[in-house]
């Protein structure tokens, strides 16, 4: 029963959010009291030590094993959503506060909710797993990097403190949750078991609270800031499918490029939006909203893909299944 309900909660992730930007945006005075945005980093740091414990350090074994798979999967991960938000800032005329949000989106790392798409989507899971891990790794140097790169013209981007906010609300945690994996297996196996239900609110919290410190903005944005992020999660999916197939990598491989690139680790956005853009608050919506549109569209693309495998004759080929851990 226990399980069936956590597995409930985990699932529902993106009605949860949506419940949680609802109540908000109709009583946002109450939401702010209770879930401030200086709580937001803290609150991410408890979900990526969520993400430690779904890996191992086997997972990081494919970097040696395909090379090539793996630098090509994390060089568009790091370049295609990136240019493609700028193209969409400089596109839709987005404002500064707007334009940085969807920047902050791009120049993020990928997150567990794109395994679990990738399984379901019968993708290349190990592959997937590995580029997760990898980008978040390198997330300290290149986000930084890269919002100072598409933003730093026009808003004052303090690169290295954004450096250390990484390593201390991504990197750590993640760390600390990989150690507990090896040095505590018990333990971790049981805290492993409810922690996609329990990240699951922590998100929906943190949606909350940013939703609240904007609510008042949040009306004239929300068309634009909707378009935006629509328009980036299906254009970094194409974009991720496209370079898989420029390598020639087979259907699984290209299916899984597509879900890395286009689903973002949009939480970690959202707080570094809080944390050093306060007196942007627009910054942070572009993040909240990919929380949730892009775990319904990669839903709907596993469906496409898994359907579109039953009806061919081959198939494609499925690596072994991950732990599923659905929080980003």
């Amino acid at each position: 029963m226990a399980g069936r309900v956590l597995d409930a909660v985990s699932g529902g992730m993106a009605v949860l959010v949506l419940v949680a930007g609802a109540a908000a945006t109709a009583w946002p005075e109450p939401v702010r009291a209770v879930v401030p945005t200086s709580c937001v980093p803290w609150l991410l740091g408890v979900v990526m030590f969520g993400m430690g414990l779904s890996l191992r350090g086997r997972d990081f074994a494919l970097v040696l094993r395909r090379p090539r798979d793996v630098a090509v999967g994390v060089a568009a991960q790091f370049l295609c959503m990136p240019f493609l938000a700028w193209v969409l800032a400089k596109a839709l005329r987005l404002p500064d506060e707007i334009a940085l949000g969807v920047v902050l989106v791009g120049a993020c790392p990928g997150g567990t909710a794109s395994n679990v798409i990738a399984y379901l989507a019968k993708g290349d899971v190990a592959l997937s797993v590995t580029m997760t891990a990898c980008s978040t790794l390198l997330a300290p140097l290149a986000t930084p990097a890269i919002v100072l790169l598409l933003a730093g013209a026009s808003i004052d981007v303090d690169a290295a403190a954004m450096f250390l906010s990484i390593v201390k609300i991504v990197i750590a945690p993640v760390v600390a949750g990989v150690a507990a994996n090896e040095l505590l297996p018990g333990p971790a196996s049981r805290l492993r078991r409810a922690m996609p239900a329990f990240s699951s609110v922590v998100v929906a919290v943190i949606v909350a609270g940013v939703v609240a410190a904007s609510a008042a903005r949040l009306r004239d944005a929300a068309g634009l800031v909707a378009l935006a992020v629509m328009l980036h999660n299906a254009g970094g999916m194409a974009l991720g499918w496209g370079v898989g197939r420029l390598c020639r990598m087979d259907e699984a491989r290209r299916r899984t490029l597509a879900i890395e690139v286009g689903m973002q680790n949009s939480g970690l956005a959202v707080s570094l939006a809080a944390a050093h853009f306060a007196s942007m608050p627009l910054a942070a919506l572009p993040g909240a909203l990919f929380s949730v549109w892009h775990n319904l569209s990669g839903a709907l693309y596993a469906n496409l893909c898994a359907r579109r495998s039953r009806g061919s004759s081959g198939g494609a080929s499925v690596a072994p299944r991950p732990e599923p851990y659905f929080a980003k």
